[in-house]
C-alpha cells in the first residue's frame, strides 16, 4: 500500500509580507493599488486582522476598502408563538360566537 503524501504550505517569510507598494493618502488612509493586493493578499489580511483599513485602488481612484470584522451579535431567543398569540387583543374577549355577536352588532347587522 502507497504511504500518502502530505505537504504543508510554507511559513511566510517577513520580506513577503511587507507591503512596499502601500501608500497613506489624504481621507483615506492606507492604499495600495489592485495588482500588489492581488500579490500581497495575505500581508493586507494581516493588517487587516490587526485592525488596520485598507484601500484598494485602481488608476488612482478608490475601488474597495478591507476593513477587520466585527463579532456578530446575538440572536434574540425564540420563545414561541404561544405566547405571542396568547397577547394578541382577540385572546382577551369571551368565546368565539360572543366575539361574532359583538362584530355583527357593531356593524349593524
Amino acid at each position: 500500500m502507497k504511504e500518502k503524501k502530505t505537504s504543508k504550505w510554507p511559513e511566510a517569510d517577513a520580506k513577503s509580507l511587507l507591503l512596499e507598494e502601500a501608500v497613506t493618502l489624504p481621507d483615506i488612509g492606507l492604499a495600495i493599488p489592485v495588482r500588489a493586493a492581488k500579490a500581497k493578499l495575505s500581508a493586507l489580511l494581516e493588517l487587516v486582522a490587526a485592525g488596520q483599513e485598507v484601500t484598494i485602488t485602481s488608476d488612482g481612484q478608490p475601488k474597495a476598502v478591507l476593513s477587520p470584522v466585527e463579532p456578530k451579535r446575538g440572536r434574540k431567543v425564540f420563545a414561541g408563538m404561544g405566547d405571542f398569540l396568547l397577547k394578541q387583543p382577540i385572546h382577551g374577549g369571551g368565546s368565539a360566537e360572543e366575539l361574532i355577536r359583538e362584530d355583527r352588532d357593531s356593524r349593524g347587522w
